[in-house]
């Protein structure tokens, strides 16, 4: 479990292919890389990844096609910068909200411009994601916990602080990159109960 608030923008160093058809990813991370052991999960773009091997301050993780196939970063190269956070500690202070590191899906970003000291940021709403969305609600942009500040049909917008652009990876985006979405959990839990008490409480 996360909460969305980036640690700190790690630098890949290299993508390798494996035996098993997948990548080892390799990046540089000089603030968690004292912090992190093998096998912990680290959120890498909002993706929950496991430490495969970890020497100093370079982290390595296996990515696996599935991975690949369903976030963005299979379009990930050497020299980029991606979302770090550890997960979260027990007792830990939860600032941004529950993130649980599964993807939903990956969106385009449609515009992102400077506005007054702010930046808007508006990506494109996948039809299957709208009815997660409300005014004002929570969403994980590549691992970013962010509010929605008005929501479309086919859109959402959202408003980017500073200190959000200088933390995260949102400084390198650009219209056209594609980002990690996760809904609120919140949302898919009541979704699943009013299902299931629709049909008499037979799940579906």
């Amino acid at each position: 479990m996360f909460t969305g608030l980036v640690e700190e923008t790690g630098v890949i160093l290299s993508l390798q292919s494996t035996a098993a058809g997948g990548v080892r990813l390799s990046l540089r991370a000089p603030l968690l890389g004292t912090g992190v052991h093998l096998g912990d999960s680290v959120a890498v773009n909002g993706c929950c990844l496991t430490v495969a091997a970890c020497e100093r301050d370079v982290l390595c993780f296996d990515l696996l096609q599935e991975t690949l196939a369903r976030t963005s970063l299979g379009g990930v190269a050497e020299g980029g910068c991606v979302n770090l956070e550890r997960a979260l500690a027990a007792g830990g202070r939860l600032g941004g909200h529950f993130v649980q590191g599964h993807i939903d899906g990956t969106a385009e970003i449609l515009r992102i411009e400077p506005s007054g000291a702010d930046v808007l940021l508006e990506i494109a709403l996948p039809p299957e994601g709208a009815r997660y969305l409300v005014p004002k609600g929570s969403i994980a942009v590549d691992g970013i916990s962010l509010t929605v500040a008005e929501l479309h049909a086919d859109r959402f917008v959202l408003w980017i602080i500073p200190h959000t652009m200088a933390a995260t990876n949102l400084g390198t985006r650009e219209a056209g990159d594609r980002v990690n979405l996760e809904y609120d959990l919140l949302a898919k839990y009541v979704e699943r109960m009013l299902a299931h008490r629709a049909v008499g409480g037979v799940a579906v």
